[in-house]
This record gives C-alpha cells, sequence and structure tokens, in this order.
C-alpha cells in the first residue's frame, strides 16, 4: 500500500480500478478539456473504471477507511476483463463497457458496504453501469469519433489488478494510495 500523503485541501477522492491500456487516450482527453486536472503524477489513473466516489474527504479519512479497503483487496482476485464495446450513457458521456462488469460491481457493492455513508456518485443515479469514461458528446465529438480513436485497440483485454485512492484537485491530482488484488 502506498502512504496517504498530508494536508488538507479541497477536492474530493474516488477509488479506482486503473486501465492503463486506455491512460494515453483519456489522458489526452483530459488535456483537451481541463488541464487543471491532468495529473504529473505518473501512478494516478485518468483511465480507470471507478469503484467508489466519491469516498470520504481526506480530512476525515482515517488508517481504519484505508485497512477497510485493503481487506476489501486482498479478499478480491484480480480478474481479466475485455473492452469492446463503445456506449454513450443518456447524459452523454461516451465510455467503453466492460465485459465481463459483475466483479466491478462486486467491488461497488462490497466497498458500499463497508462505507454505507459513501453511496456511488452521491447517490446521483439508481444503478452503477460500470465503465470507463471516454469523452463526452459534443461539437466534432460522437460514439462513431470516438470509436475511430480505438481503432485498432479493441477489442482489448487487460487485467484488473488494483484498487487506487485517487485524489481530484484542479492542479493537484494524485494518487493517495494502492491495494493489489490479491484474492
Amino acid at each position: 500500500m502506498t502512504e496517504v500523503a498530508g494536508g488538507s485541501h479541497p477536492g474530493h477522492s474516488v477509488l479506482v480500478v486503473p486501465v492503463p491500456a486506455l491512460e494515453p487516450l483519456v489522458r489526452a482527453r483530459h488535456e483537451h478539456y481541463d488541464a487543471d486536472y491532468v495529473s504529473a503524477d505518473p501512478t494516478f489513473a485518468h483511465a480507470h473504471v471507478t469503484v467508489l466516489g466519491p469516498w470520504i474527504d481526506r480530512a476525515h479519512l482515517s488508517a481504519t477507511d484505508l485497512q477497510g479497503v485493503e481487506r476489501i483487496a486482498r479478499a478480491t482476485s484480480s480478474f481479466e476483463v475485455r473492452f469492446t464495446r463503445v456506449e454513450t450513457f443518456p447524459n452523454g458521456i461516451i465510455h467503453l463497457v466492460p465485459e465481463p462488469a459483475e466483479p466491478f460491481s462486486a467491488l461497488t457493492a462490497a466497498l458500499w458496504g463497508a462505507f454505507p455513508s459513501c453511496p456511488p456518485y452521491a447517490g446521483a443515479f439508481g444503478h452503477v453501469a460500470p465503465h470507463v469514461t471516454l469523452d463526452a458528446l459534443g461539437p466534432g465529438v460522437t460514439a462513431a469519433v470516438v470509436r475511430s480513436w480505438l481503432e485498432g485497440q479493441l477489442p482489448l483485454r487487460t487485467v484488473a489488478d488494483r484498487i487506487q485512492l485517487s485524489w481530484y484537485e484542479a492542479g493537484g491530482c494524485r494518487t493517495l494510495a494502492a491495494w493489489p488484488l490479491t484474492g
């Protein structure tokens, strides 16, 4: 596990499973839209599947909280995942769908069960569909355009092998901790 950095800053934490193979594309889209949220931390996962976020505010984060995530990571085996489909949510978010989605859903359920005051996406959505956000519909950006950016990369096969605690803050995005999936 990587230790949590000290200090109190505005922002929010998110528990994610990194998808390193998609990092160049997703990071480039962050650079295009909002460079303040591009991290200088080489371990930061711009490309990821969110498993619980927003999570606990840094001012209230305790060693017990970190140990709770570690227990879940130790009880969860790494798993192979495929990304083959680009889809669009009703709100215009263009994303990749993991196959199978169930291991991500199980991680979300386990984490939310351990931290019931932190519902996925702050309870904004009923059903939470695991996904990797790629872009959003807009001028010159359609699902077909995003698919074309991924030509030759799909189907993508990778292994989900860790949970990371990411901190999102303008000018300060970084990884605070990481736990291997070793169950």
